[in-house]
């Protein structure tokens, strides 16, 4: 055979010693930044034994990056980096000359799954399920073992104030609806729904560890013995019993908790060939109804025949969407006015449901022994009253604000809700949603002659009340006009707005010369039209193109044709070309945050009176518009006073304007921090009239006591200005709360503070209509003694 040339012979062993390195790479368990790993499904740098591997694994809508065990006929994951990123593709994995574990190319950007406190030198994939990454030393700098998502393997240990979170589901690795928590203050190993607090009424399981004394680590052997132990080992709590595993069979645990928030201990065994079967050897809780969150607000929980949960509305709810019932239910019937601090028991009725199990939230308790009919009673004459538990083993009656929480059937509460309309148990179920185990055979006659009745009584009181409303309207416009022609300055409420050019605004402002403030839009300047005798304030547009379109579009359609004294004038504006310019009547003594944060503020009862000048501005805005308006972003900036002393609403760019049959919608978060409803930044369903009541309520407070409501925060504090008044209010020193010594009628001041405590509770149901702030205020309405506000 003839001898090959040099150079061919070169290149053959380049070739080979190329192709081995790669099938080297393939298997690698000492990953250094020599070895990338190219996205694709199912690459990954494999353990010694091939059971586990660390790389990419395919998920709904793309690639993640994680270490599964090498289960068939699908892979089980056990580990997920950056869990709540969007799935990606492209690029590669590789450890970086600086240190650090980064995807690199990946189609929307670079991610760095690992930044070590010192940079990584090499990595391997361990044969117990944890990637680690080496340092210079040799010693472990990052693992995946230290920071677990939703699974503990054996050996990977819990560690006091470490949490497991569940997964959206199965094909989904984001965070999901609930945790395991083990407690750091008390050592107590505890299943929650995410996004409460650690209190008993939102745990579901623990190991009632609490009282042990000393901190616990929750472990998992290799023999499936899932136990907690103190630091130096002797105490241990054994939770489950060594698993049982066949002669010749690979055995590997996981502790995994579910989406559907059962923790479950999965036994996975491995025989010759490569096969796999997973049991469950242990889980709690048994029954699915006991965790909560498994269905919405206001909904409760039921096993099917196959012990699967299902939701229902209780009487007088129906579902915020009926194609998914598991989040929760919403009132659709009405809870009528209160009048005098009472509601006219006669108009509605109380639907019961039987063996309930609810968390009891009261306001207000009723001793033990109380009948059924007079906790009822009790409930329909109470303004705040939405419902009532009744404890069957000894008669204690609870009365229940919305929205009701974590219900489900089994227990010895009877649950009565207040609905519209004459007593019937039966009507203004959750549709479909409805339990019809407690539902009445049939309606009597005199039932039905009383319904009748009642309607068309309704229907003669409707027609007088449209009638009067067209009369009060038509004096209304006449009395505006009458004002206009005296000079008080108020236009009629269908006046147009007025087209500026460009030119007149810049003639008017000399060139745009004053500032009066900046905004998050744009520039506020003074200005006058008709040589001085009218001063006005004209917004300038600044930011984006299109941010500037939608705040100009947004005061124009909210407040463009309106005239009530407690809301800035919209007098006209300029649209032409790229100028985007607002034109409002001139306030003269700036903002209430001026007057309440730069010292000198104005004295008690002047405050009061700016608080309910808010308050009926706000009213006007959701009760009184053929659309309601939301205005999303009330706070002490935006709240204007003119040279009256009257108290104005100002700045709409972030409302939202409502359709007529609208009440709540569904947007994106806006507004301001410290102000901003919890309904906005955790997503939780739609947003009604009921965030502006809570930015209402911070402001109400910082009326209150002239502090600003994030100033405990920046100062360092861990809690808030509410809460602060809150430990005040239980106290009996709501006084003690306000940075002057001023002489203040204090029962006039608890009043409002327990008002504000009301609007700034953590469920938009527990806060009151902006109209019974306002008849609170004025001490109409009676204010019941509020629970803690929204953390």
């Amino acid at each position: 055979m003839a001898a090959k040339p040099l150079h061919l012979l070169f290149y053959s062993t380049l070739v080979m010693l190329v192709s081995l390195q790669f099938q080297a790479s393939s298997a690698q368990t000492n990953i250094t930044s020599r070895f990338p790993l190219l996205a694709a499904a199912g690459a990954g740098w494999s353990s010694p034994s091939g059971r586990f591997s660390f790389g990419f694994y395919a998920t709904d809508g793309g690639l993640a990056i994680g270490v599964w065990l090498a289960t068939a006929p699908n892979i089980t994951v056990t580990w997920t980096a950056n869990r709540n990123n969007t799935p990606d593709t492209g690029g590669s994995l590789r450890l970086t000359y600086d240190g650090r574990l980064i995807w690199i190319g990946a189609s929307i950007q670079d991610r760095p799954v690992a930044v070590p406190p010192r940079p990584a030198v090499s990595g391997a994939m361990l044969d117990d399920g944890n990637f680690v990454l080496y340092g210079a030393d040799a010693s472990v700098v990052w693992s995946t073992f230290a920071s677990p998502t939703d699974t503990l393997l054996a050996g990977q240990d819990l560690v006091p104030g470490a949490q497991l979170f569940s997964s959206v589901s199965d094909t989904n690795r984001a965070t999901g609806k609930y945790r395991l928590t083990n407690q750091q203050n008390d050592a107590n190993l505890v299943l929650y729904p995410v996004g409460t607090s650690n209190v008993a009424d939102a745990a579901y399981w623990s190991t009632v560890t609490f009282q042990i004394g000393f901190l616990l680590t929750l472990r998992l052997d290799a023999s499936g013995v899932l136990y907690q132990a103190n630091s130096n080992g002797s105490f241990t709590s054994n939770l489950t019993r060594s698993g049982s595993a066949k002669a010749g069979a690979e055995a590997y645990y996981r502790l995994t908790l579910d989406p559907d928030g059962v923790l479950r201990l999965y036994h996975h065994a491995f025989v010759s060939g490569g096969a796999s079967k997973a049991s469950v050897q242990w889980s709690t809780p048994s029954d699915r109804c006991l965790v909560k969150g498994v269905c919405g607000l206001n909904s409760y929980c039921v096993l099917d025949h196959d012990g699967q949960p299902s939701c229902l509305c209780p009487p007088g709810f129906g579902f915020l969407d009926a194609t998914n019932t598991a989040l929760g239910c919403t009132v659709n019937s009405s809870a009528g006015e209160c009048r005098g601090g009472q509601q006219d028991a006669a108009s509605f009725s109380m639907a019961p449901t039987l063996n309930m199990s609810w968390v009891n939230a009261a306001y207000e308790v009723m001793g033990a022994g109380t009948s059924a009919a007079d906790c009822q009673a009790a409930c329909l004459s109470d303004c705040f009253c939405a419902a009532v538990l009744r404890d069957a083993n000894d008669g204690t009656c609870t009365k229940q604000q919305l929205p009701l929480r974590y219900g489900r059937v089994g227990g010895a509460y009877t649950l009565s809700v207040k609905t519209g309309g004459a007593a019937n148990p039966a009507s203004g179920g959750g549709g479909s949603g409805r339990d019809t185990r407690n539902k009445p055979v049939g309606v009597g006659r005199a039932t039905t002659i009383a319904l009748v009745c009642i309607g068309i009584l309704a229907c003669v009181a409707l027609s007088a009340f449209i009638a009067s409303a067209r009369l009060l309207r038509v004096k209304r416009r006449h009395v505006a006009l009458a004002n206009a022609d005296a000079g008080e300055g108020l236009e009629e409420e269908t006046a147009p707005l007025r087209s500026y050019t460009y030119q007149e605004l810049e003639r008017a402002t000399h060139c745009f010369r004053d500032p009066l403030g900046r905004g998050a839009f744009g520039t506020v300047f003074k200005g006058a039209l008709r040589d001085g005798e009218k001063a006005i304030a004209v917004k300038r547009l600044e930011k984006l193109v299109e941010d500037g379109e939608r705040e100009f579009q947004r005061e124009v359609r909210a407040i463009g044709r309106t005239s009530h004294r407690n809301l800035v004038r919209l007098l006209g504006f300029c649209h032409e070309g790229a100028n985007r310019l607002l034109v409002y009547e001139f306030m003269s003594n700036g903002s209430v945050a001026d007057l309440l944060f730069k010292g000198g503020a104005p004295a008690w009862p002047d405050r009061l009176g700016i608080a309910l000048d808010v308050a009926r501005g706000l009213h006007y805005l959701h009760d009184e518009l053929d659309s309601r308006v939301i205005h999303c972003d009330v706070k002490p900036q935006n709240i204007l006073m003119d040279a009256a002393g009257t108290a104005k609403i100002a700045d709409f760019g972030l409302a939202k304007l409502l359709q007529p049959d609208q009440t709540r919608t569904f947007t994106g978060v806006r507004g301001t921090r410290g102000y901003l409803a919890p309904e906005w930044y955790r997503g939780a369903g739609p947003v009604t009239v009921k965030a502006d009541v809570y930015s209402y309520g911070v402001v109400l407070l910082e009326i209150v006591t002239c502090r600003r409501s994030m100033e405990m925060e920046e100062a360092g504090e861990e809690r808030t200005l509410m809460e602060l008044v809150y430990e005040c209010l239980l106290r009996g020193e709501v006084t003690r709360a306000m940075s002057s010594d001023e002489v203040v009628d204090a029962a006039a001041v608890e009043r409002a503070v327990k008002v504000g405590i009301w609007c700034v509770q953590g469920e938009p149901e527990s806060r009151p209509s902006i109209k019974s702030v306002i008849l609170m205020l004025e001490g109409h309405l009676e204010v019941p003694f509020p629970p803690p506000p929204a953390s």
